[in-house]
This record gives structure tokens, C-alpha cells and sequence, in this order.
């Protein structure tokens, strides 16, 4: 007899018809085994009969109640607690689009006055030119007076002018109409986006604003954001040359801040600034900034030997306490990044505010919501390392790969000669920082003698390929641009020793074994550990191979994102792999010098091998490529580091240059086989979604489906194939395909489903069936198969598996049926995932 849930009481045991309360250690007993197993099968529970003697008077099947309305109640709590903060989001939301609603309204009336304004000034010519007690300037959509600046010096007087005009600018900016907002290509606001983002239109320099809701405190917000070397990786360092207090209780500093630049073909820049942090009237913190010109009479900075000084007009921080707890936040950046001290390709990165909204204004957003969720959930990820340390070691792949890509001679690097050409740059550096912790040493006492450290470094334009595509490719197919033997050399030369991974679960691309730290899922950025099986050779046995390590960055893989830059970043670990491990940051950068919206297939690169192989010998291509694709432009910057003893430079630095050659040429070949050209002219590659093989399966499974359980899958069943098919892929619940051999592999999966499997199309095929379920669900699995192929279908209770990163995905119930083809013969077994969530 099942009993509700509704009143959140403990259910009661039946004895002689009246029923009893359960006793607190019967239920501490139960509570016990709920944590361990929230659906104990019937086995499980008269095996916990057998072990608690408090529950030997209650029945199996109350037992079974018990744990049913302990779900019950679990699940209601859970969808409480998440409504709850869904509101409490959307009120924020709410307030942020009202806001911004009048801040349109606003801009409207300065539009209408400005446009009564000009209409006055063209009936009165004369008596506009007569009249010069002010001078009046339109620009950017807007009118206003430009007073002469006030006298003002570096005295705390003049500096406080300064950072009041400052703070009054940058208020106008983030709720004001100083500048013209347009929303920002692909965001769309919601309780689940990053915020409300948009870039400035029509005004001086590049800009970016973003609205958003964060769930940390006002003071705790600009500690952060302050701190921006740690979560702006495009900077180098922030140094602080003086703080001024105010006497309103706020500060006034002078900062110096250095830029890396992103690419060899760019010199860095550095900023002069002034910084104001100060709390508003209504209790707002506000930290603003702004570069301090000559103009000004403000303190002056020389110029900085390699670097470009880039001016930062009035931007900040605007931080507001939200009722029920968090930060409403509106962020501003507003720069003049010098656009002509870069090659003319290159001008449309520095002149596109998209871009600067994707690498700081939203990044600063991410940090935040990142904090926030390590506060609320301090597990401890894979490996025993909490989510902020891994953090750490995101930062340090990222900022070592900067810093080899930038080789400032402040940090000891100097230029080698080259060979003749120079389409690869070749750095040494010797400085003692800069080897520190390199010098390990293995178990059996053999030691490192490698005393400096080289990298080889490119640039290449890419035409006509989406980043994203080119990136996953490298990063599920190595083996195509990689070479074994210089892995292990990079491996060998800092003496990296096995890695231990005892209790680590992993997935597979080919012949590299992936083994997932951290996933940001709203970021598309993953921090994982290759495993490269028998790369490497072992210090006691040269000819034995052993397996080889990289710690590895991959970000940036969202096709949709506009204007985002795709790097994957990777290292040799050492044998303990601790969190301040020496580094030695190799990888790729792919820089997209479009802002126009990339319109291409997720899964292009399903069969790029083969397309790689056959050439224009494949089928044919799908043409839904956009027009926009073919106009496509990118710029890659290749970096590898190589440690070396100091009598092999010139041997070490011609491996390097062919190595980095090779790279090129095969990442050429790549790009070519991606490109929407190649497809179009050599019909190598088709997206998954266009083949008719794949919508004559999604139309056997809708009828297989129809056939066993008398209803329809989808609504479009009996429209087309292709409709069908998107349908299938867009279904909000997992759809898989697995073959019908000995040992059943997927061979097909909708977007839930790679979602759930955390994979892609090109690594499905790795992923064996039995290797998603626990124990428990292979053993149902079992008893269920049977079943399937002589009755068609089954219906499997809902329970635990597990994604091919090792993650636990609790599922309510799953169907299993068989796909029947033309000839009415089974093709694989369907199985369906309903209302599928991470644990």
C-alpha cells in the first residue's frame, strides 16, 4: 500500500490493520541505506532486513514504500529548491529588463529632443551662427554641452576631479544613454544566460555592457573583479603604484596594467589608470576606471619598451545587493585598443566590440557565476581537487602559453637567428625562474639536466573554416598532426613519470584516452588529462614503452558563440601531478577576425578522416553551408615549448622549426578538408543531418517505435525524412542507437543524447553499452534483452548510468525497443533516456 508523500511525514507499519510510526533508528537504518542506494532493488532490501534487526517486523513491501515516498519527498525538495532560486532569478532578471527599459525610453526622448533640436537649428542658421556663448556638439546620438576641464594636477585634489568625472561618465554608460547599447548577435536573456549583454554602436573605440545576477556579495563581487589578473587571461599583471583615501570613504588608485597580446603578429598593451571605488547614496559599489592622458595634467606613465599604450575610456563595475541574497551587477568596458599599430587584417580584432564582450565583459561574468557555484557546492571534483584549484591550473596552462607566445626579455627570453626563413620564431630562455620545479627526478633516482627552455612559435591565416570545427578535430584526432616521437622527447626532457590514476573514469578519442577535471558547461571549456598509451619509454628500460601525460585546456568549442576564441592548451605532468606541478604550456589559438555569425554544421568533422583520406572520391555534400561561412577569416598562433640541455640548442631548434612546419602543413590540410570550398567542389564531407542514411534511420525508428508501443514518438512522424530527423535531434529526451553484436556499441545519438553521454558524434562509436550502466543496470539490462528481441519493446525501471566521462546521470525510466528496417529486419536496439539529469 503506497502512502502520500504529500504531508512530508514518515510513513507507518502495518500491524494487526492500525499502523505504527517507524522507530528513529529504524529510520536512521533506512535513511542510511537511501544515501547508499536511493532505489535498493528487492535483493538490497531484504539483504538490509537480514543485516538491521529493528526492521525485521517490517514487511518487504513497506520497505519498498518507505523508499518510494523518501524519492518522493527528495525530488520535491529538489524541484522546491530549484523553483525557488529560478524566481528569485527571474525577479533580478525582471528588475534588469525594466531598467533597461527605461534607459531605452530615455535614449527615445533624447532622440525626439535632439531631432526638435535640429529641426530649431536649421530654421535658425543665422542666429546659431551668431550666437557663440556655448559651443554644442552632437555625437554618438546624443547632445550635450563640452565645458572646458577645470584646472587639475596629480594632487589628491585633482586626482579626486578626475575620479568623480570618472564615475559620473561611467554611470551614464552602464544605466544611462552615453553610449548607443545594441544586444549582442546569439544572446538571448534568461534565468539560465550569462546576463544581458551588449556592444556599443557608433561611438569611439570598442565597448561592451553586461547586466547580471551573481550569488555572492557586493563586497566579495569587487574583490574579485578587482583582482583581474585572476580571471582576465589576456592580462599580465595589475601593479598598484599608489592609493589615495577619500574623504566620502572611498580610494583613488593609480595602476599600471600590461596586456598579453593574443598573437605573434601584434605587439602587447599596456594602460596608465586611474581607479575609483566608492559607494553610492542608495548603497551601490561602484569601481570605475579610465586612462589618464597628458591632457588630463593628471601623473604621467613613459612609454614601456614592446608595448602599445591603448587608452581605457570610463568603465567599471556597478554592484547592487539583490533582495533574497547576490549582486545585481552591470559591467562597462569601453577601450581605444590602437587599432593601427596592428597589420590590416588583423584591425578588425581590435575594432570589434564582440570581441572584447566575449574576452573581458563576459568573462568577468563567468568568474563571478564560477565562485558562486564553488561556494554553494564544495565537492571535491576528480582526483580529490576542489574547483578552485583546478581553476589555478586553467589560469597557469593559460598564462605559461601566453607568456611563451609574448617572450617578454623581462621574463629572460631573447631571439635565435633563423634559417633562412622566417615563418617560424625561435626563443630561448635560461632565466632560473623560468626553470624552476623543471628539474624533477624519477622514483629510481634518475634526475633532469635540462637547463633552458625554446619555443616555436607561428601565425597563419585560416580562410573559410569555423574555429570551433578546426579545434575539435585537433583535439579528438592528435594522431594527425602529432608526432609520438617528439611527444616523448617533450615528455623525457622534464622527466615526467607515470601518472597515477587509480579510481579516474575516462572516455576515448582513437588513440588517446581522455580523463575529465572540470567542464564548464555554459563556456564549452573542459580541463582534462590525455593519456597518450605507449608514447613515452621507460627511464629503466629504453625499449619498453610506457604511457605519456598532458594536462590539457580545451575552450572556446561553442560554434554558436559569436566572436569567441578557441584554444587548446596542453602540458606534460609529472608523476605526482600536485597542484604546483612545473609546466611547460604548448598549443593552439584560433582567433576569428569575423564577427559575423558562423553558421555550420556541430558535427562537421564526423567524417573528416575519411574524407582526408579519399580526397574528392567521397559522396556528396550537403549544401546548407551559410553564404557567410564562405567568407570566413581566422587567424591560428601555434606555440610549443621544448626543454633542452644548453649543448643541444641548435639540434633542439631545428627539431622544433620541422615541427612546427609539419603542424602547419597538416593543419592546411585540415582546413581544407573543413572548409564549406572543399565540400562544395570536392564533396568530401557531408554534416550528419543531411545524409539520407541518417534520416532513413530516424524515420525506422519513429515507425519501430509506432509498431511496439501503438503511439507516435514524434508529432511530424508522417511529414519528411529530414523533418523527421531534426525533430528526432532536437527531442528533449536522449535518443541512442546501439548495434546488435556480442558487444553493443552506439552508433547514433540525438543532441540529449550526446548532451547525456557527454561526447560527440565522432567518439560515439568508442562507447560500449554496457560500459553507460552500473552493475545493478547491467544486470537489468540482462534479464530485459531477451525480451526486447522477441516482444520488440521493454520498459526499464528509471535509475543510475553513467556518461563516458565517468559522471553519474539518474534517469526516470527508459525504453528500449528494436529498429526494424525495409525488409522488416531488426537494424539495432533504440533506447530512450526520459527526464535525464546529472547527479
Amino acid at each position: 500500500m503506497a502512502m502520500s508523500c504529500k504531508d512530508g511525514k514518515q510513513p507507518m507499519n502495518m500491524d494487526n490493520g492500525k499502523y505504527v510510526r517507524y522507530t528513529p533508528e529504524q529510520v536512521e537504518a533506512l535513511e542510511r541505506l537511501y544515501h547508499e542506494c536511493p532505489k535498493p532493488s528487492s535483493i538490497r532490501r531484504q539483504q538490509l532486513i537480514r543485516e538491521c534487526p529493528i526492521l525485521s517486523n517490517i514487511e518487504p513491501k513497506q520497505i519498498k514504500v518507505w523508499f518510494q515516498n523518501r524519492r518522493c519527498r527528495e525530488k520535491q525538495r529538489k524541484e522546491a529548491s530549484r523553483l525557488q532560486a529560478v524566481n528569485r532569478k527571474l525577479t533580478a532578471m525582471n528588475k534588469l529588463l525594466m531598467e533597461e527599459n527605461d534607459r531605452l525610453q530615455k535614449q527615445v526622448s533624447q532622440l525626439v529632443y535632439e531631432n526638435g533640436y535640429f529641426r530649431q537649428h536649421t530654421q535658425n542658421t543665422t542666429l546659431a551662427t551668431k550666437d557663440t556663448s556655448c559651443e554644442s556638439v552632437v555625437t554618438s546620438g546624443q547632445h550635450h554641452l563640452t565645458p572646458q576641464h577645470p584646472p587639475r594636477d596629480a594632487s589628491p585634489a585633482g586626482l579626486l576631479s578626475i575620479a568623480e568625472e570618472t564615475l559620473t561618465e561611467f554611470l551614464s554608460k552602464a544605466t544611462g544613454t552615453a553610449v548607443e547599447w545594441v544586444q549582442m548577435p546569439g544572446m538571448k536573456p534568461g534565468p539560465d544566460s550569462i546576463g544581458i549583454v551588449a556592444i556599443s554602436h557608433g561611438c569611439t573605440g570598442v565597448g561592451a555592457r553586461a547586466c547580471g545576477l551573481v550569488g555572492l556579495e557586493p563586497t566579495r563581487v569587487a574583490e574579485i573583479l578587482k583582482d583581474r589578473p585572476s580571471w582576465f587571461r589576456d592580462c599580465r599583471n595589475v601593479d598598484v603604484l599608489n592609493v589615495l583615501p577619500t574623504a566620502n570613504g572611498g580610494t583613488i588608485e593609480l595602476l599600471y596594467m600590461q596586456l598579453y597580446a593574443p598573437t605573434t603578429l601584434a605587439p602587447a598593451r599596456d594602460f596608465w589608470l586611474l581607479r575609483y571605488t566608492s559607494v553610492l547614496e542608495d548603497g551601490s559599489l561602484v569601481v570605475c576606471e579610465r586612462s589618464l592622458k597628458n591632457t588630463q595634467n593628471g601623473p604621467s606613465m613613459p612609454p614601456v619598451q614592446h608595448f602599445v599604450r591603448a587608452e581605457m575610456l570610463p568603465s567599471g563595475y556597478l554592484v547592487r545587493p539583490c533582495e533574497g541574497g547576490g549582486s545585481i551587477i552591470h559591467v562597462v568596458d569601453h577601450m581605444d585598443l590602437e587599432p593601427w599599430s596592428v597589420p590590416e587584417v588583423l584591425r578588425p580584432l581590435y575594432e570589434s566590440s564582440t570581441v572584447l564582450a566575449q574576452r573581458t565583459t563576459m568573462a568577468a561574468l563567468r568568474q563571478l557565476r564560477q565562485i558562486a557555484q564553488e561556494v554553494s557546492q564544495t565537492n571535491v571534483t576528480n582526483w580529490g581537487r576542489r574547483p578552485a584549484a583546478l581553476r589555478a591550473l586553467t589560469q597557469r596552462l593559460s598564462r605559461g602559453f601566453n607568456e611563451a607566445l609574448n617572450g617578454f626579455t623581462d621574463e629572460g627570453w631573447s631571439m635565435m637567428g633563423n634559417d633562412g626563413m622566417d615563418d617560424v620564431t625561435i626563443l630561448v630562455n635560461s632565466s632560473p625562474d623560468k626553470l624552476m620545479g623543471l628539474n624533477l627526478s624519477f622514483n629510481n633516482g634518475f634526475s633532469a639536466v635540462s637547463n633552458s627552455v625554446l619555443c616555436a612559435k607561428a601565425s597563419m591565416l585560416l580562410q573559410n573554416v569555423p574555429p570551433a570545427i578546426l579545434l575539435r578535430f585537433l583535439r579528438e584526432h592528435r594522431s594527425e598532426w602529432a608526432d609520438n616521437n617528439i611527444d616523448a622527447y617533450s615528455a623525457a626532457a622534464v622527466k615526467v613519470g607515470p601518472c597515477s590514476l587509480s579510481g579516474a573514469r575516462v572516455g576515448s578519442f582513437g588513440g588517446q584516452v581522455i580523463l575529465p577535471l572540470a567542464h564548464t558547461i555554459e563556456h564549452e571549456e573542459f580541463l582534462e588529462v590525455i593519456k597518450l598509451e605507449g608514447v613515452g619509454h621507460s627511464p629503466e628500460d629504453a625499449m619498453m614503452p610506457r604511457d605519456m601525460f598532458l594536462l590539457q585546456l580545451c575552450s572556446g568549442m561553442d560554434e554558436n558563440a559569436v566572436g569567441i576564441c578557441a584554444e587548446l592548451i596542453f602540458a606534460p605532468i609529472d608523476a605526482s601531478f600536485a597542484d604546483d606541478a612545473p609546466l611547460l604550456p604548448s598549443g593552439f589559438r584560433i582567433i576569428p577576425l569575423d564577427s559575423g555569425k558562423e553558421a555550420s554544421s556541430p558535427n562537421r568533422t564526423l567524417d573528416l578522416a575519411s574524407a582526408l583520406e579519399i580526397g574528392s572520391a567521397g559522396n556528396k555534400a550537403s549544401s546548407d553551408n551559410s553564404p557567410n561561412s564562405a567568407s570566413m577569416r581566422s587567424v591560428m598562433t601555434i606555440a610549443f615549448e621544448f626543454a633542452y640541455e644548453s649543448h643541444m640548442q641548435e639540434h633542439v631548434a631545428s627539431m622544433a622549426r620541422q615541427y612546427v612546419r609539419s603542424i602547419i602543413s597538416s593543419v592546411q590540410r585540415v582546413a581544407l578538408a573543413l572548409s564549406p570550398s572543399h565540400l562544395g567542389s570536392h564533396a568530401g564531407l557531408r554534416t550528419p543531418l543531411g545524409t539520407p542514411e541518417a534520416q532513413t534511420l530516424a524515420r525506422w525508428i519513429c515507425q519501430s517505435y509506432r509498431c511496439y508501443m501503438g503511439v507516435e514518438l514524434l508529432k511530424c512522424s508522417n511529414e519528411g525524412g529530414e523533418s523527421i530527423l531534426k525533430t528526432l535531434w532536437h527531442h528533449s529526451d536522449a535518443i541512442m542507437c546501439c548495434s546488435l553484436k556480442a558487444l553493443p556499441v552506439f552508433t547514433f545519438a540525438n543532441q540529449a543524447g550526446l548532451d547525456m553521454l557527454e561526447t560527440t558524434l565522432v567518439a560515439l562509436q568508442d562507447i560500449t553499452l554496457e560500459k553507460i550502466f552500473d552493475d545493478h543496470g547491467r544486470k537489468t539490462l540482462c534479464s530485459e534483452f531477451p525480451q526486447i528481441m522477441q516482444q520488440g519493446f521493454a520498459c526499464l525501471q528509471g535509475g543510475i548510468c553513467l556518461s563516458s566521462m565517468g559522471r553519474p546521470v539518474s534517469y526516470e525510466r527508459a525504453v528500449a525497443w528494436k529498429v526494424l528496417n525495409e525488409e522488416e529486419n531488426a537494424h539495432c536496439i533504440c533506447f530512450m533516456f526520459v527526464n535525464w539529469s546529472f547527479v
